[in-house]
């Protein structure tokens, strides 16, 4: 994908992340690019097409975050992986903390949508499946899956703007602090 259609999409992805994804049109896009609905049509036809590169470009954001991820952590823990969920490093550029509630909602009225979340979801999930079995978890799978649900709940109460989010930095501690007792300290690292 080209550089001007990248530019595109993060504006995109700023419309929805502060506006709604119901605010998200071909015409409102256009005019945040500044660019006629013509010139916006040349790049993306439809906007459905615009949808699909919007998952995409979304979609390869976390990809190369997780490819990244894997080659600076080996052997991977569940301390890291948390750490990696946590830090969201694919969301600090697509505005995650205010761009995946709208993504929840979203999904529940665009299959492609649903496909693109289900799918990152899948990733994380699967990296702390994968911990979990080795470090001799009894349920690898429920526990993945409570993980990520706690984690996840991260930007619901404390992401950009929510009533809680001074208290973010004493939470990611007591979240790893359970971490650590449940499943003890890994590469002998410090909270």
């Amino acid at each position: 994908m080209n550089d001007r259609k990248n530019e595109i999409l993060q504006i995109a992805i700023e419309i929805i992340a502060n506006q709604g994804y119901a605010r998200l049109t071909m015409r409102a896009l256009a005019r945040a690019v500044g660019i006629k609905l013509g010139a916006l049509q040349y790049h993306f036809s439809t906007s459905e097409e615009m949808l699909r590169a919007l998952f995409g470009y979304i979609s390869e954001a976390y990809n190369r975050s997780f490819i990244s991820f894997s080659k600076q952590n080996s052997p991977v823990d569940i301390r890291d992986i948390v750490n990696f969920i946590m830090e969201d490093e694919a969301g600090k550029t697509l505005m995650g903390d205010r761009l995946w509630p709208q993504l929840w909602a979203m999904q529940q009225v665009d299959p492609t949508a649903s496909v693109l979340v289900e799918d990152i979801y899948s990733q994380y999930i699967k990296l702390l499946e994968s911990a979990l079995r080795q470090s001799g978890a009894q349920h690898p799978k429920a526990e993945a899956l409570a993980l990520m649900s706690m984690l996840e709940g991260l930007t619901i109460f404390m992401g950009h703007g929510r009533r809680w989010k001074r208290n973010a930095k004493a939470t990611r501690r007591i979240i790893l602090t359970f971490i650590e007792e449940k499943y003890g300290k890994t590469h002998d690292k410090q909270l």
